[in-house]
């Protein structure tokens, strides 16, 4: 495929009405492979699938040409896309009588909305490890649906995906924001999320270029990113994950930058990766990126730089190839000369209002979606007043209280408060804390609890509240206590 052609108007409705007639879903396909196939498909393993689709059925068909990456007899794809010409856009290719797959085009599903996305082919089926061409276009892949399920779900009027890809992060914003601008620097993912676009029949404004480059003096509610934020030496030639700039430059670059592209009360959300420099705190170096607006980083996971070139290489096809080892010893020289002792991995979310930076390593489970978790972490971060004394509190629905200690003992060794939701977090407290907190129905203030418990340990109440409002104030942003 070259230049930026449309996909034609008729092979669009012609794929459109295709994919619904053979039930070419999400759940058609889990329906067509069941359980066990379906599972193994998620394992990049497609012999489970090739013998439940043999029937020449279309739904059949479009399994094997795009999921499975199998050969199809031509005369069944033509039943399956009946006067169709998916030849010339470059959808298949066509040699002996046997059609091919050149793109992926698969459903994908978000609460009860449908989607089609057009991508390059997964790399890697069936132990299959080829170079991947230096233009490829990720599909749907496990760090996109991250930043799905990590994304605030607010209504905006104008919201931008930099970094495209295929689409897909557009797709989800689509029914919530009345206009959209994706951006990429690599021409054939512009055209591919074109193509996706017009496939869902969603109006995108798709620009060539590079971080904020395409819209400079606009503004946004809403900007998402999923980067090329692999931090590797010059040479890499992936451009869905790497970049020209050094280290972790260029989500330096989105986050620094991101202020002046956000209408006040904005949001800026991106996955990202970021070095942990010898002699510096990670959290410090962000804080620099934030200044001085109200942010949140999560570091979900940490590599040593050998984990971290061995999980790069192999994304790209190269393990066991002749240029592993020599790739591998330039990459960890790379990092090395740059002090990098370990690289992060996870995401930031930016408020475009007055604040400071928390950041944090959190490597356990959450919820999924987290978005509204994020969203209604700020509202009570940012809306807390000064004074808590006032404030009636009440215990959200999730929160366990987990004991122990020895048995028969009069009082537990530990007790800890744990959310079922959110970021799931567990919070160590003493037993004048849990007592404040089972006291929170709604029905006294702050204050009068605090007095309460002053007057029953026979403590002055300002050292109470001197010793446990801060306390309480985590509890309450931390979501274990409304008001």
């Amino acid at each position: 495929m070259s230049g930026m052609q449309e996909l034609p108007g008729s092979v669009v409705e012609g794929l459109r009405a295709a994919f619904g007639s053979a039930g070419y879903t999400v759940d058609g396909v889990a329906e067509r492979l069941g359980k066990q196939a379906n599972g193994a498909l998620g394992r990049n393993e497609t012999a489970p699938a090739a013998r439940r689709t043999d029937s020449g059925d279309a739904l059949d068909t479009m399994i094997r040409l795009f999921l499975l990456q199998r050969t199809v007899p031509e005369g069944l794809v033509n039943k399956a896309f009946p006067g169709i010409d998916l030849v010339a856009p470059g959808i298949i290719a066509i040699s002996g009588g046997e059609a091919r797959a050149v793109l992926d085009i698969r459903p994908f599903a978000e609460d009860e909305r449908e989607w089609w996305v057009v991508a390059d082919p997964t790399p890697g089926l069936d132990g299959r490890r080829e170079a991947m061409r230096s233009d490829y276009v990720l599909g749907i892949a496990p760090a996109s649906l991250s930043l799905i399920h990590l994304t605030v779900p607010i209504k905006a009027d104008r919201a931008l995906d930099i970094g495209t890809g295929c689409g897909i992060q557009s797709l989800h914003l689509a029914d919530r924001v009345n206009q959209l601008v994706a951006t990429d620097v690599n021409p054939r993912a512009l055209q591919l999320a074109r193509w996706t676009a017009a496939l869902n029949r969603i109006d995108l404004d798709v620009r060539d270029g590079s971080l904020y480059e395409p819209v400079r003096g606009e503004r946004f509610d809403l900007i998402v990113s999923n980067p090329p934020y692999v931090i590797s030496p010059p040479g890499g030639d992936l451009t869905y994950r790497e970049t020209g700039y050094a280290g972790d430059a260029v989500v330096e670059q989105l986050v620094r930058q991101a202020p002046d592209h956000l209408t006040d009360g904005g949001w800026c959300q991106l996955l990202a990766n970021w070095t942990c420099v010898r002699g510096e705190n990670w959290q410090d170096r962000i804080a620099t990126w934030t200044a001085d607006r109200s942010a949140w980083a999560v570091q979900r996971e940490q590599l040593d730089p050998s984990e971290y070139v061995e999980l790069w290489l192999r994304d790209a096809g190269l393990h066991g190839s002749p240029q592993y080892t020599t790739r591998y010893d330039e990459w960890m020289r790379y990092l090395d000369d740059h002090s990098v002792e370990a690289i992060g991995m996870g995401w930031i979310t930016l408020h475009n209002v007055e604040g400071t930076l928390a950041a944090e390593s959190w490597p356990y489970e959450i919820e999924r979606p987290i978005g509204p978790h994020v969203l209604h972490r700020f509202e009570r971060l940012e809306g807390l007043p000064a004074d808590l004394t006032a404030l009636h509190l009440r215990v959200a629905d999730d929160v366990i209280q987990e004991t122990t200690g020895q048995p028969g003992a009069e009082d537990p060794a530990t007790i800890v408060l744990r959310r079922q939701r959110g970021m799931r977090r567990a919070e160590q407290v003493d037993t004048v804390l849990a007592g404040f907190v089972g006291a929170c129905d709604g029905d006294l203030s702050t204050g009068q609890i605090l007095a309460a418990l002053a007057d029953l340990m026979d403590r002055p109440v300002v050292d109470v509240l001197s010793d446990y409002l801060p306390q309480i104030r985590n509890l309450i942003v931390e979501g274990f206590l409304n008001y």
